[in-house]
């Protein structure tokens, strides 16, 4: 059983909300969230009816919880319910901060709750008064401002659907993108700053506005300053083009709220539609349960608004907590930033992404000497594996007392399928608990479930944040077959995870990229654990290559600065995955390259690493960050023979 590194007090743990839940369902002990997590999911429609109550959501809830409960997909969840997303979020006024945004070049802007309400009913009416209502939607093209949260309300309030990209895509990928949804209205910044560098995209802005067809607005936000683009009209300009009170319609459970992109690195991205009602119960759920979230206190997640993390983040204003708003480079000007962030700000619940936390690892920062991080009680980390010697550099380098707490689940979902426990231990290398109401087990290849294995991350029964649908897909069939070929009935998620005799999670990477050598299934996550503790090794990539009938192990490494890939450095890295993985791991081949493609979110690629060196073409560059990075991986000498 793995080490337990940090568990809250007595009196911190029973404190808690979750532990609040437990000991109303008659749990006491170190086993109550267990059972609390037992009961959410024998009966569902027990705990979501709870939730609904717990979380105080503004609607009308109507007599059923749940209509065909066997159904996946399928079921539905409160089918006389009506409400409105963004009624739920601003349910707070006042002169307390709502948002607090912090730019790279050290800017900083508070809006109140006040403040918050005027602008959205402000964007709300011009809105309403261009013709947006009820199905029709607006686009974001945005950094991470509080003009970007703003919309999006603006848009719940009228019953519209919102969609976001961050201002780093390109015209490609945001026509993938916005091309399937097309918008109505589009808010468009001039520009973004990262690295110290502004960087003005009114060009691509006016690509955009002419590419999209059905759009009768384009509303630029001056970001940089810009003296504006023709064609658009200025945010300033076009809120004060009408005024009424602020109003919510208030519509079904499902309505759509968001249309969320998958990746798209194997295709054109997948348009995921999600609705208001099970998007405000999650995120209540895993925001006050989970995260153990209260009013007034202070949450952050870096994250830009392409990453289902930001509308995660937003959801935080129904909880009555205060925004902490970053755009820029976590690296600029130093390298703990958003360290100083939150001790400037008192940051409460910090969230940030695994690589993230690796490469201040790589980089030397050491917060727990420099920064006074007294009022941060729990850090969120996301996006890939969080490695055992990551949670160690957690609790060694940036504090001691706090609760660390990996989470996963996806744009698929929009939320969290493993997370964190607030009451409960955290124990090295693990994601803490299966989500509450969420019905997670890890299955072999049989279909059986298994502990202690590795297997496939399923979920077995309905959940309420379930995508509505894909768009353009009337018949659910791209739906389903993204979900439920594999194990019919049942959500099959695509993780390789395991789940341990003490109730924790670990995911090994994608089960669409474990490599299967021999036929023996590898997940990429344990090569990464052992060769990224290698001082040499920044970071790497793991692909299987078809060689002679079967697959062989290739590892693409990036070294630090001034390090070279000779022999020497091979047999040591391939001693050190011998020695703690097993000979299976070992990499036939071991390839230096100068960078590894990722995708916006910063997550590696593996899929088009793997096309590329097979020959195959990667069917949606736009989709990645770096895309040049591919061709340093193109007919490479080392991998011929």
């Amino acid at each position: 059983m793995s080490e337990i590194l940090w568990q809250p007090d007595a009196a911190r743990a029973a404190a808690t909300q979750i532990m609040a839940l437990a000991r109303r369902h008659g749990h006491e002990g170190p086993d109550a969230v267990a059972r609390l997590w037992a009961d959410s999911v024998a009966d569902p429609a027990r705990f979501w009816s709870q939730m609904w109550a717990l979380g105080e959501v503004i609607g009308e809830r109507g007599a059923t919880v749940l209509e065909r409960p066997d159904a996946m997909p399928g079921a539905r969840w409160f089918p006389g319910a009506r409400l409105n997303f963004a009624e739920n979020l601003l349910r707070h006024d006042g002169d307390a901060p709502a948002i607090v945004f912090r730019g790279e070049d050290l800017s900083r802007r508070v809006l109140s709750w006040a403040d918050l309400r005027r602008e959205v009913a402000a964007l709300a009416a011009a809105l309403s008064a261009d013709g947006v209502g009820v199905g029709d939607r607006v686009a974001g093209y945005l950094p991470n401002i509080p003009e970007a949260v703003i919309g999006m309300l603006a848009t719940s309030a009228l019953g519209a659907t919102w969609s976001s990209c961050s201002p780093d895509f390109g015209v490609p990928g945001v026509l993938d993108r916005f091309g399937q949804i097309r918008p109505k209205v589009l808010l468009a910044a001039d520009g973004y700053r990262y690295a110290g560098k502004a960087l003005d995209i009114r060009a691509k802005v006016a690509e955009l506005r002419d590419a999209l067809p059905e759009l009768c607005r384009t509303v630029l936000v001056p970001f940089l300053g810009s003296d504006g683009l023709a064609g658009t009209v200025g945010y300033a300009d076009y809120l004060g083009r009408a005024a009424r009170p602020l109003a919510f319609a208030r519509l079904p459970f499902d309505h759509p709220l968001y249309v969320l992109y998958s990746s798209g690195t194997t295709g054109a991205p997948k348009a995921i539609i999600h609705g208001q009602g099970g998007t405000l119960l999650q995120h209540l759920k895993e925001h006050r349960l989970h995260t153990d979230l209260r009013p007034g206190e202070r949450l952050f997640y870096f994250t830009t608004c392409g990453w289902m993390m930001w509308n995660w983040l937003a959801s935080g204003l129904a909880t009555g907590a205060t925004l902490i708003l970053f755009d820029g480079s976590p690296f600029h000007p130093l390298p703990d930033v958003l360290w100083r962030i939150a001790q400037e700000e008192r940051i409460d619940v910090f969230g940030t992404s695994a690589k993230w936390i690796d490469a201040q690892k790589k980089a030397g920062v050491r917060p727990i000497a420099t920064h006074d991080l007294s009022s941060v009680r729990a850090i969120l980390s996301t996006g890939s594996p969080l490695l055992p010697e990551s949670f160690d550099y957690v609790y060694q380098d940036i504090k001691q007392d706090v609760q660390l707490s990996s989470i996963s689940g996806g744009t698929d979902i929009v939320s969290c399928f493993v997370l964190g426990n607030p009451a409960g231990p955290v124990r090295r290398g693990e994601i803490q608990m299966r989500g509450l109401g969420m019905a997670v087990e890890i299955w072999d290849d049989q279909g059986r479930p298994v502990v202690g294995e590795r297997g496939e991350l399923v979920c077995t029964k309905p959940f309420p944040s379930m995508p509505v649908g894909f768009w353009n897909d009337p018949d659910g069939s791209r739906y389903r077959a993204s979900y439920f070929a594999r194990f019919p009935g049942v959500w099959c998620h695509g993780d390789w995870a395991e789940l341990t005799p003490a109730g924790g999670i670990v995911i090994q990477g994608r089960s669409d990229t474990v490599l299967n050598p021999g036929g023996v299934r590898i997940g990429t996550a344990e090569i990464y654990r052992q060769v990224e503790q290698i001082p040499e090794v920044l970071e790497a990539v793991c692909v299987g290559q078809d060689w002679q009938g079967d697959v062989r192990v290739v590892l693409f490494v990036r070294l630090v600065e001034g390090a070279v890939l000779d022999d020497a450095l091979r047999d040591r890295i391939r001693k050190r995955i011998r020695d703690n993985c097993t000979p299976r791991h070992v990499p036939a081949r071991i390839v230096a390259v100068a960078d590894i493609p990722r995708t916006r979110s910063g997550k590696i690629t593996e899929l088009a690493v793997r096309d590329v060196i097979h020959g195959r073409p990667v069917k949606n560059t736009d989709a990645l960050a770096n895309p040049e990075a591919l061709e340093l991986f193109r007919d490479r000498p080392e991998l011929a023979s």
